[in-house]
């Protein structure tokens, strides 16, 4: 070995002691999770490699790594839970990190990761045979935790013949929890490829661009983009969710903290300022003084609305622009869901139907239209049931007034007189019995109203709030994700890539 390869070998080695150093006083935990051997539709070959090369670049970044592959749903409940539970006892400073590959569906809006063992005819079959993502995302966020890292390599085709006709392509966006960053392999409505090497495309990515030391993991996943994107010939562009609290890289540079770019500088405790808040005519300014190549590259990192706006008014006779207009077009129609899906009203989905009543999405929403009308009817027939009429409250009861106190008695005469009065004239002792008083009238009581036979009319099916097992429900907090009535939603906040 030359000298100079075994003094580069040397900074490495003490960069990586350094990068360890300040990761273990950080406290990572990470869970990853491969499902490749599907039992009821044919495997898939790369999630398992997939997860053994996460594994060992996660533990190489200082992460602690429980890796388990091909769960049933019970074993992946078994895995959150437990990993949970060793999230709780090392305090908010921690930094917890979670990797699925393996299928993952969308149904009513709503996203979940598929384990080996779901046996999926018919949609109704998805909220039971399958984990709900924010299932996942609720237990992360229950613990404290200084930064919640989610990578889901699961937006493959959907392999369930039976309801790929009544359920949208990929996966739904979803609003990333403070202090959590979500990265998925492709962007929302679309599928990711599993690729054709030992490692899905963008797994390939991860490991390539996400070792620099001291970069923040906003810009690190901005790299596995351009990469996967240009490793698939445009057809995949991983997309996420970013609402982080605190800047955080995978290898840290020498000082300890990630590198100080102009995405990462933010007040303490602060959302990242998305780039998606410049406008139009911004990114038109940026972008006008690029040649069309390098424009392309700006708007796939940073992945806006705006950006791809604006790169079709100034390139769109380019070779690349037909590619930004399918990008653009189809994240129109994901943002227009999610607001749909959000709000849960007659009104969101009819508006939906308006603009988008071609699209993938079209049948899911007009099934969730009529869901939607049902719910808004329960007031009026409740309204009009007996059964629902509100009791009267009782009238309060006045308390009787006391009876009067007995009169007093004449003074005693004197002890003498009286015994020769007593001896004189004693009357015959008789015991006189007062009937007893009648008891009062109770006041009276307002009538209540008629019972009503309630056994006709009550039956009525399909009636009822929130989201049912046939859709994939919403739980408590923000959508009832994971029914009950739901609350709206507030819209995205954070780095979210729109």
């Amino acid at each position: 070995m030359s000298y100079p390869s075994l003094g580069i070998g040397i900074v490495l080695a003490f960069g990586w002691w350094v990068s360890l150093t300040t990761a273990l006083a950080e406290s990572r935990h990470a869970l990853v999770i491969g499902n490749s051997a599907y039992q009821t539709v044919p495997a898939l070959p790369n999630p398992a490699n997939d997860a053994r090369a996460i594994t060992e670049f996660l533990k190489s970044a200082g992460f602690e790594v429980t890796s388990v592959n091909n769960l049933t749903l019970s074993d992946m409940r078994q895995a959150i839970s437990q990993f949970a539970d060793t999230l709780a006892g090392k305090g908010s400073e921690a930094v917890a990190a979670v990797y699925y590959a393996g299928h993952g569906l969308q149904v009513d809006g709503e996203n979940f990761l598929v384990p080996i063992d779901a046996n999926i005819v018919r949609e109704a079959d998805v909220p039971l045979q399958a984990l709900r993502l924010v299932d996942l995302m609720n237990s992360l966020a229950a613990i404290p935790s200084k930064s919640r890292i989610v990578m889901l390599d699961a937006c493959r085709n959907n392999p369930f013949s039976e309801i790929n006709k009544v359920t949208g392509r990929g996966l739904a966006i979803v609003d990333a929890p403070p202090g959590t960053i979500i990265s998925y392999a492709t962007s929302p409505g679309s599928e990711a490829l599993d690729g054709d090497g030992s490692n899905s495309p963008y797994t390939t990515a991860i490991l390539a661009a996400a070792k620099e030391q001291g970069l923040p993991i906003e810009q690190a996943f901005k790299r596995v983009r351009y990469a996967v994107n240009s490793a698939t010939n445009k057809q995949q562009l991983p997309w996420e969710s970013s609402s982080l609290t605190s800047d955080f890289s995978f290898f840290p540079g020498s000082s300890g903290t990630p590198q100080v770019t102009q995405a990462s500088i933010r007040p303490t405790g602060a959302p990242a300022v998305r780039a998606a808040s410049r406008s139009v005519d911004a990114w038109k300014r940026e972008l006008q003084r690029r040649p069309a190549p390098e424009a392309y590259e700006i708007v796939i990192k940073e992945d806006s609305v705006e950006a791809y706006q604006a790169y079709l008014a100034l390139f769109s006779t380019q070779p690349d622009s037909a590619r930004v207009r399918a990008v653009f077009d189809r994240r129109r129609v994901m943002i227009a869901w999610y607001t749909a899906v959000t709000l849960d009203t007659p009104a969101s989905y009819q508006a939906f139907l308006a603009s988008y009543g071609d699209t993938d999405l079209a049948a899911t929403a007009r099934r969730l239209l009529e869901r939607a009308k049902n719910r808004s009817l329960m007031p009026t027939l409740a309204a009009t049931c007996p059964c629902a009429l509100p009791v009267p409250p009782a009238p309060i009861q006045q308390k009787a007034a006391p009876p009067p106190p007995p009169e007093k008695k004449a003074a005693a005469p004197t002890k003498k007189k009286t015994a020769k009065k007593e001896k004189k004239e004693k009357p015959t002792k008789r015991t006189v019995r007062t009937a007893d008083p009648e008891p009062a009238a109770p006041p009276p009581q307002a009538s209540a109203p008629p019972i009503m036979p309630i056994g006709i009319g009550i039956g009525i099916m399909g009636i009822g709030g929130g989201r049912g097992i046939g859709g994939g429900g919403y739980p408590s907090g923000g959508r009832v994700p994971s029914g009950g009535v739901r609350q709206p939603t507030p819209m995205p906040t954070g780095t979210h890539r729109y």
